[in-house]
């Protein structure tokens, strides 16, 4: 088996952000030179996450009113009492997991016909890192 690691830097524009990450995966996918076997794409921060989902804006924001409705911002979350102010932020990274394992056949990254993997910034205006390890033959 071999490996293929590559990071991502975000710095986000807005607090909660949600971006459309394929097209980082699929040229990690093809760098690596591997016909098959699968990468792992994963998110380095606690307030942050990668989910597979659809690529169209009203269903993105549907998801971010959710996550909003189950881990809405207030100030009496007891992790603020470590001088955070993001209590929220981890809550949501754990409803949408931090990291997707996606297949590689022949060659491609192996997705359904309307999947794409997003990065989600739940705590963003700061610099986080997310890795894409492909491993294979």
């Amino acid at each position: 088996m071999h490996f293929h690691t590559q990071y991502l830097t975000f710095n986000t524009k807005k607090h909660r952000e949600y971006l459309n990450i394929t097209p980082e995966v699929e040229k990690a996918v093809n760098a690596s030179g591997m016909a098959e076997g699968m990468v792992l794409v994963s998110a380095m921060h606690i307030t942050s996450g990668v989910f597979v989902n659809d690529a169209e804006s009203g269903l993105l924001q549907d998801i971010d009113e959710w996550l909003e409705h189950l881990a809405p911002f207030r100030e009496n979350y007891r992790h603020h009492r470590t001088g955070e102010t993001n209590g929220d932020a981890h809550l949501k990274s754990l409803l949408v997991h931090h990291e997707v394992i996606l297949p590689i056949t022949r060659g491609k990254l192996d997705l359904g016909p309307w999947q794409q993997v997003y990065y989600a910034e739940f705590d963003g205006q700061r610099v986080k890192r997310l890795v894409i390890k492909v491993m294979g033959e």
